[in-house]
């Protein structure tokens, strides 16, 4: 389903719709009509300000009727072309940062109810790489951004201790050798971890990320109550383009609070038909499928496609600067 503000400007835009539809063909003709019909029992000796009063509308049907072309064009806009999205989070940096205002293209996994989120144009679906927003499964009042890993049948495999994924992608009945068996693992191309310019600071029951200046200037001490680590930056490859992934180092996944799969060892999931696997880039900073398994592809958004302003901030604080060297088109 919609968010509460997709349905309050559904409902905004209906309501005014109404009153500029009924402004427009029916009672300002009928005012028009009342002018001439003065004008004519006058023989046009009436004064020009009483027509003027008679032919203005009331000024609340005149308010109203004026917000519909506005919010019509931003309910349009909104929910089928592109939609603006708010990052809180660290789970995909370094691709994207708290404080990055994002452009999602709604119509790419196909042109949808904005009330239901049911599909009523395909023209689309989700692609190995695409960073894509999304409906949570378990709480759909939730959006959530991350990367798609998984397609329906792929075998997905998470090797915790070196933080990197494996994905037999489904064994098509057009293949020489399919057999039903799945086939060989993606070469991901996967890069040598090296040190990052992150750092991840624990303080008081929350977590903050720093680049080197920042944390330089800030002079953070590691104290009882203040824990940093460092954090390694690598290249994944998902799809035709390389996009950089985090990782804690001295931080490891705990495979008990994996979801788990019938059938399927800890940390191995078999996509579903209808279904995809999401991951986020910060791996050991994400709840993503591994937590809460499968997203179906109902609830999906639509794919993030650029930054269009970025605010240096932290979570649950005010804005410090702009970064513009970030805005632009997203991989």
């Amino acid at each position: 389903m919609a968010g509460t503000f997709a349905i309050i400007l559904a409902l905004a835009t209906l309501i005014t719709g109404i009153f500029w539809f009924l402004e427009k063909f029916k009672w300002k003709p009928a005012r028009q009509r009342k002018v001439e019909e003065i004008r004519t029992q006058s023989n046009g000796e009436v004064d020009g300000k009483i027509l003027a009063q008679v032919g203005k509308p009331k000024g609340w049907v005149e308010n109203l009727a004026s917000f519909f072309p506005v919010l019509f064009v931003v309910f349009v806009i909104r929910s089928f072309i592109y939609e603006p999205f708010q990052i809180p989070s660290g789970s995909m940096m370094q691709t994207l940062l708290i404080g990055d205002f994002i452009a999602v293209e709604k119509f790419s996994y196909g042109v949808r109810d904005p009330i239901t989120n049911t599909v009523i144009i395909p023209t689309g679906q989700p692609k190995r790489g695409d960073v894509a927003v999304f409906k949570h499964p378990n709480v759909p009042q939730m959006d959530l951004i991350k990367r798609v890993v998984g397609l329906p049948g792929d075998k997905i495999v998470y090797l915790v201790k070196e933080k990197q994924i494996l994905i037999y992608p489904a064994c098509q009945a057009t293949d020489a050798n399919c057999e039903g068996q799945q086939s060989q693992p993606l070469n991901l191309h996967y890069s040598e971890p090296r040190p990052s310019n992150w750092k991840e600071v624990h303080e008081q029951f929350k977590s903050n990320f720093y680049t080197l200046e920042q944390y330089a200037d800030k002079g953070i001490v590691d104290s009882q109550s203040i824990m940093t680590l460092n954090m390694n930056i690598q290249q994944e490859t998902l799809g035709d383009t390389p996009h950089d992934i985090l990782t804690t180092q001295g931080s490891q996944e705990n495979p008990s609070y994996f979801y788990h799969q019938d059938g399927q060892p800890i940390a191995t999931w078999v996509v579903p038909q209808g279904h995809y696997f999401m991951m986020g880039d910060n791996r050991d900073n994400s709840g993503d499928s591994r937590y809460f398994g499968f997203v179906p592809e109902g609830n999906f958004v639509g794919k993030a496609t650029a930054i269009w302003i970025s605010f240096e901030k932290q979570p649950n604080e005010w804005p410090t600067g702009i970064r513009f060297s970030r805005i632009g088109g997203i991989h």
